[in-house]
């Protein structure tokens, strides 16, 4: 018997050694305030789509944060060239030290947290994280310090892949199955609002008639992110006392044999998951793709656009971050009738024609493509995480985690676009690079519409957290014949 075959079996005697929970007992059992246990079935994988509204919407809040922190990154790479006087390829490192952090924290330190404490705690420890890096921004401005933004960019990016960690698969998870890619894309508009927010305010603020030699731009940001501190701070407070719901990876397993008469679900080793890998990898060079776009928005707009400041440019980002947003509500209100896999294969064809145009066109029409291609970027990442998590049992909590990590495509691509920019004297030419992305993207829906659509419908056709009786057959009532309280498995 291998390692492989011996650990499905012990999950097999852990999930079926268990009484299952039902969703009202998950709802009750919510304040508790210890972590919870992956091996534990708390019956929060049944809950209803009325009952996960209250955790769902606080949740959301935090996509808003770390929306409002990027956004804020793209602008900030534009002006540190001004006003800390360094070069197109070097201002990336922002993108660099922000997500390279993506890299480490979910595939280590937060990835642990919340296999072994639950949401909850993992929710307290990012934004914890999150305060700290927002309050390094003080002493770096004082110093004038490139490198102290970085290394300050590094702190909050780590905290920021703590929160996603636990706040994409919690959204995805928390609720009927059949509308996880709604509720994801739905939450995540808010986190397009915040990018949004942050080249508005960068623009009529923070950078608003400053040259390079003047310091208060600076000081500006020192304050924004002292208040960004406070802020998430003051959030992990709430959150300690949230009602937050645990879905365990044993709730997903437990979901995953309920469900196994539509979706053909059965419980595979980690190293089996190929749709997981495939959509990790997508997700990478979607992100490098998206986050390389933005990055340099300003810089494109600048240079095909004669006689357009970096402010008029931050206004335009703006503009097209609110096409962004637009989109994701767009894509959620279209996923309540179409197939997400058909939404995704569309938008992402969308991304690479409207892309491959930026590279030919100028001015006005130049802008236009590129403020399409991020109307069109909008339900990509939410999409690809919500698919690929699709099936994955025991393995969702560490599924989340790799496709968490492959934002750290972002800390690859940008710096390629920059280096290509100054060799070619020309962002516009160096677009081909997220193009490049986008291409290799979008051979994963691609993969899904033809060889896994059958398994996938099967999920929207499920019951589970919908209707009273589940895909085996058995009701409600009848699955919680035993003792209410959520008890530890025996490993």
């Amino acid at each position: 018997m291998t390692l492989g075959t011996r650990s499905q079996e012990q999950w097999s005697e852990t999930i079926h050694s268990q009484r299952r929970p039902s969703a009202t007992d998950a709802v009750t059992q919510q304040r508790q305030r210890k972590g919870v246990g992956d091996k534990t079935i708390t019956g929060a994988s049944q809950i209803t789509t009325k009952q996960s509204i209250i955790p769902v919407s606080l949740v959301t809040i935090l996509f808003f944060l770390w929306g409002f922190a990027y956004g804020l990154l793209d602008v900030l790479n534009k002006h540190f060239q001004e006003v800390l006087d360094v070069s197109r390829a070097e201002s990336s490192g922002l993108q660099a030290a922000y997500f390279g952090a993506y890299f480490i924290g979910p595939l280590t330190y937060s990835g642990w947290i919340v296999r072994r404490f639950g949401y909850r705690w993992t929710f307290i420890a990012g934004l914890c994280i999150y305060g700290v890096g927002a309050l390094m921004f003080w002493p770096s401005g004082v110093k004038r310090s490139f490198g102290g933004f970085c290394g300050s960019m590094f702190i909050v990016g780590s905290g920021l892949s703590t929160l996603e960690t636990s706040a994409n698969p919690f959204i995805a998870t928390c609720g009927p199955p059949r509308w996880s890619e709604v509720r994801l894309n739905l939450a995540q508009s808010f986190q397009a609002i915040g990018t949004v927010v942050a080249p508005v305010l960068a623009g009529y603020v923070l950078f608003k008639n400053v040259s390079g030699e003047d310091e208060k731009s600076l000081q500006s940001v020192q304050y924004v992110y002292l208040a960004i501190a406070c802020f998430v701070f003051l959030l992990a407070v709430v959150f300690f006392f949230a009602p937050i719901p645990e879905v365990t990876d044993a709730d997903m397993a437990d979901q995953g044999e309920l469900s196994a008469g539509v979706t053909g679900y059965q419980d595979r080793p980690l190293r089996k998951q190929y749709v997981l890998f495939f959509g990790v990898f997508a997700q990478f060079c979607y992100v490098g793709s998206q986050v390389a776009i933005a990055g340099y928005f300003i810089n494109y707009a600048t240079e095909v656009k004669g006689g357009l400041t970096s402010q008029q440019g931050s206004n335009q980002l703006a503009i097209a971050q609110g096409l962004f947003a637009i989109g994701r509500f767009v894509a959620s209100f279209l996923m309540r009738f179409l197939k997400p896999r058909h939404i995704l294969l569309a938008f992402l064809s969308c991304c690479i024609v409207f892309g491959a145009a930026t590279i030919g066109a100028t001015g006005d029409a130049g802008l236009a493509m590129l403020s399409l291609v991020l109307f069109f970027e909008s339900c990509v990442f939410p999409t690809i995480f919500t698919l690929s998590l699709r099936g994955l049992g025991r393995h969702t909590k560490r599924g989340g985690s790799f496709l968490v990590a492959a934002v750290s495509g972002g800390a690859v691509f940008p710096p390629m676009l920059g280096a290509v920019s100054d060799l070619r004297d020309s962002t516009r030419i160096a677009m081909a690079v997220p193009l490049a992305g986008f291409v290799v993207a979008w051979l994963f829906p691609l993969y899904l519409n033809i060889f896994e659509r059958k398994r996938l419908d099967g999920f929207r056709s499920s019951k589970i957290g919908v209707s009273s009786s589940s895909e085996s057959g058995g009701s409600d009532e009848n699955l919680d014949e035993k003792s209410s309280t959520p008890k530890e498995a025996p490993v």
